[in-house]
């Protein structure tokens, strides 16, 4: 006899063999095939939303980003500004009290002018009752 024998039982497990394979095929190997076919879709889903969530991630830092150097441009524009008017209202102020200073001082000089004039007519006055003291005197011992 030879090793391959085509009798009987090779056929029955010919058969055997196709129709585990068929009801394995139909139990098994198929639902494993849609399983992992539909887990593959799920993944490539999840990796396709990454990949999109991503790129709006980074547009959406960018965007973030200009708006920051936008409001930072627009903090030192209105900081500058700021300090323009400050300085103009600082000048301003500073002009004010120098002329509210100078109006005081020329007040202050014309009141010691005035002051020291009238001192004077009163010195002057003081010094002729003074001289006519001293004259009425000299000739009252004159004439003694």
């Amino acid at each position: 006899m030879s090793f391959l024998s085509l009798d009987g039982t090779f056929w029955i497990q010919l058969i055997n063999f196709a129709i585990f394979f068929a009801v394995l095929n139909v139990v098994f190997l198929r639902p494993v095939g849609v399983a992992v076919g539909k887990r593959r879709e799920y993944l490539d889903g999840l990796v396709a939303r990454r990949d999109a969530l991503q790129h709006e991630a980074s547009t959406l830092r960018a965007q973030a980003e200009a708006v920051r150097q936008a409001a930072r441009r627009e903090a030192e524009i209105t900081l500058s500004k700021t300090r323009a008017d400050v300085s103009n209202e600082t000048a301003e102020i500073a002009t004010q009290y120098n002329a509210k200073s100078a109006t005081q001082i020329a007040a202050a000089q014309a009141t010691a002018a005035s002051e020291f004039d009238a001192a004077l007519a009163q010195a002057e006055r003081h010094a002729g009752d003074l001289a006519q003291l001293v004259v009425g005197r000299t000739f009252a011992e004159a004439s003694r």
